[in-house]
């Protein structure tokens, strides 16, 4: 497996599809809720998806569709009251089952976890929200870091995620491998130096993620193959630790972050 010590993953899109059925809803429910009149629908909600951040994502909705809207509160108090809405009624739909892993992402994690590689989370999503997932599916002690949320000053594309976490986790990025699904996240990884390979979704698919070493179409399962969309992935056909080495190996032989 040569040098790969640690896989770091961004969660939403990444882990599961939890964007156009979970997060997209749960702001619908919260909006009914409140008593307005919004319901961001599957299309328009990837649009919205260009912003990172679920707080941040409502106010550049509010400010940019409804100038006019005056909340009983300071604009960014309400939208973090009505956030921690959202938050319960994304809960909710993962304890129903609702949000489904991706393809792949179990089996991997299991393979990393008998082989001592270590693992982190790097996402923008809120740590109650990340907690929630990553909680339904996993034990808490397989992810040595979770960083999350608020946790630093800039959310991506800006690479402060990543330097957190790899000065935290006191790993080389050479050592380390990236796994995302946007554009954002790839730009917020490559600027810290970390070889990244993209998992793209419905939302992400026409995206063009430079700088990454590969694309995929998931994390394939050795019955269901991965579709490859850019890159060189050798003889694989889904995802183990020895793909995930081997991609690595090709950024740092290149001396770059990616290939693209």
């Amino acid at each position: 497996m040569g040098q790969l010590k640690a896989i770091i993953f961004d969660v939403d899109g990444t882990l599961a599809e939890t964007e156009r059925d979970g997060h997209r809803l749960a702001f619908n429910q919260a909006f009914s809720e409140a008593g307005l009149p919004w319901q961001w629908s599957a299309e328009f909600y990837g649009k919205l998806l260009e912003v990172s951040g679920g707080k941040e994502r409502l106010l550049s909705y509010v400010r940019q569709y409804h100038p006019q809207f005056e909340p009983p509160v300071e604009l960014a108090v309400w939208a973090a009251q009505l956030h921690r809405q959202k938050t319960k009624y994304y809960r909710q739909l993962l304890l129903e089952g609702s949000i489904p892993l991706r393809l792949g992402v179990e089996r991997l994690i299991a393979e990393a976890r008998g082989k001592d590689v270590r693992l982190a989370i790097a996402t923008t999503s809120a740590l109650p929200n990340a907690m929630a997932l990553l909680e339904k599916f996993f034990h808490p002690t397989v992810f040595e870091l979770i960083a999350a949320g608020d946790i630093v000053a800039q959310k991506k594309p800006a690479p402060d995620i990543y330097h957190y976490v790899i000065e935290q986790m006191h790993v080389s990025p050479r050592e380390c491998i990236v796994i995302e699904d946007s554009q954002a996240g790839v730009q917020a990884a490559t600027q810290a130096g970390l070889p990244t390979l993209v998992t793209q979704h419905e939302y992400t698919q026409n995206q063009d993620f430079p700088g990454a070493i590969a694309v995929l179409s998931d994390l394939g399962e050795p019955d269901s193959p991965f579709e490859v969309i850019r890159g060189d992935l050798g003889s694989f056909t889904y995802t183990t630790l020895d793909t995930l080495a081997f991609l690595q190996q090709q950024a740092v032989g290149n001396g770059q972050k990616g290939n693209g």
